[in-house]
């Protein structure tokens, strides 16, 4: 959380944060502005201060939301600066941040570089200022030690924003429901009023359609993708795809609050109107295995462990997996989960059973999503829901949808 920011500097020699760029779409900004609207800025942050943010004129009463001390780009004079730099530009940009990072009271010890920034620019920009301020030594989080280690665990109001979006979620997947079995099926294909086929485009479209109209946005995309697609975990689908009856669709939708928010991240796999047996099988082996794992949940164990306890599950099973094989393509080919906040993936992750920083702990937001994949064979299936782990340790899901494979149809 925020409040652990102080000590996790402290155990890493950290002196001052610098977040620069956007508030939008920009997760270490948001995560210290609260998601104003910022087209750039640059924020420092240093341990038992008042954080010092910098911004442009037209967005001060923005940057006056955070409640930080306030100092406008407009305060120092570009003329001066460029005189000073003989007309070199970049040289009177670098002048004006020494000048700047003077003024936040930051001239020696180490600056952590957070943000999102053109690289180009910014690199040089750095560069020069080492140069500039040799007492400062400037870093990158490479290890994810500060910043991601904060938001690793959620306090109780991200928490319910992550909740809010849960339950956008859930909407928008029952529209989708609702739009694909009342559609007419011709020759084992739905089709539309006017008798072409209904495409994964489609319903693509209709899925954008509804995360906006109710607020949100889907900055990663939506993985709606039928048969083989269905297989490879991350083929979005492919757009020209027809809707046919008893194939597996695996809809994965990962939609963020408007802004660069909070994210939340849910997957059902369908087969409409029935699955083959081979296909009932294999899903009711991923229905097992999830079920066993979220039985075993418990705070303070690396989420490592279950990740080896699906390799055990799914061995068992005769499933080959990504602990047997790193280059496994069929069968399970990836990580039981991930954490979820300002990005749809981050801390806690399942592939460091050295590293502690991955235990679950109140606080901690995950998904649980198993899987098996045979694109050889025409489908894949993949059952995800994100939980939370409240002051107690006890695991809770968001959001409460039916893990059913087949869905009937309800338009003939």
């Amino acid at each position: 959380m925020k409040s652990d920011l102080d000590q996790l500097m402290k155990a890493n020699s950290a002196d001052a944060l610098w977040i620069s760029g956007s508030a939008i779409n920009n997760p270490p900004m948001v995560y210290l502005t609260g998601g104003i609207h910022m087209t750039g800025g640059d924020l420092f942050y240093i341990p038992g201060r008042k954080p010092v943010f910098f911004h442009g004129a037209m967005e001060r009463d923005e940057a006056a939301k955070t409640g930080y001390r306030l100092i406008s780009y407009s305060s120092y004079d570009p003329k001066a600066f460029l005189a000073a730099a003989n007309g070199d530009r970049a040289e009177a940009i670098a002048l004006r941040y020494r000048q700047m990072m003077i003024d936040a009271g930051i001239t020696r010890g180490k600056v952590i570089l957070y943000g999102s920034r053109e690289v180009g620019p910014f690199y040089s920009l750095v560069k020069r200022l080492q140069e500039l301020l040799p007492e400062v030594e400037f870093s990158g989080d490479v290890t994810d030690t500060i910043m991601l280690e904060a938001r690793a665990t959620k306090s109780p109001d991200e928490i319910e924003r992550i909740r809010q979006m849960g339950k956008l979620t859930v909407r928008v997947v029952q529209n989708t429901l609702d739009f694909l079995v009342g559609h007419k099926v011709k020759n084992e294909t739905l089709v539309k009023t006017n008798g072409s086929p209904l495409t994964i485009g489609d319903v693509k479209t209709r899925i954008s359609l509804w995360i906006a109209e109710y607020g949100a946005e889907t900055p990663e995309k939506t993985i709606f993708a039928i048969g083989r697609d269905a297989g490879v975990p991350h083929s979005e689908g492919t757009a020209s795809d027809p809707i046919k009856l008893g194939q597996t669709i695996v809809y994965d939708i990962f939609p963020a609050e408007k802004g660069g928010g909070y994210f939340y991240d849910f997957t059902r796999t369908w087969s409409l109107g029935y699955a083959t047996d081979e296909v009932q099988k294999t899903y009711d082996d991923v229905f097992k295995t999830y079920n066993t794992v979220v039985s075993e949940l418990k705070q303070g164990v690396n989420f490592h462990d279950y990740q080896n306890r699906t390799c055990d599950l799914f061995e068992a099973m005769g499933h080959e997996t990504i602990r047997q094989n790193l280059k496994v393509e069929n069968g399970y080919v990836h990580s039981l989960g991930h954490g979820v906040g300002l990005n749809v993936h981050e801390k806690p992750a399942c592939g460091r059973p050295e590293d502690p920083t991955h235990i679950l702990k109140p606080g901690s937001v995950i998904t649980i999503e198993p899987g098996l994949y045979y694109p050889d064979r025409g489908y894949g299936i993949r059952l995800e829901d994100t939980y939370y782990i409240d002051e107690h340790g006890t695991f809770h899901t968001f959001v409460d949808f039916p893990l059913d494979l087949v869905m009937p149809m309800a338009g003939g």
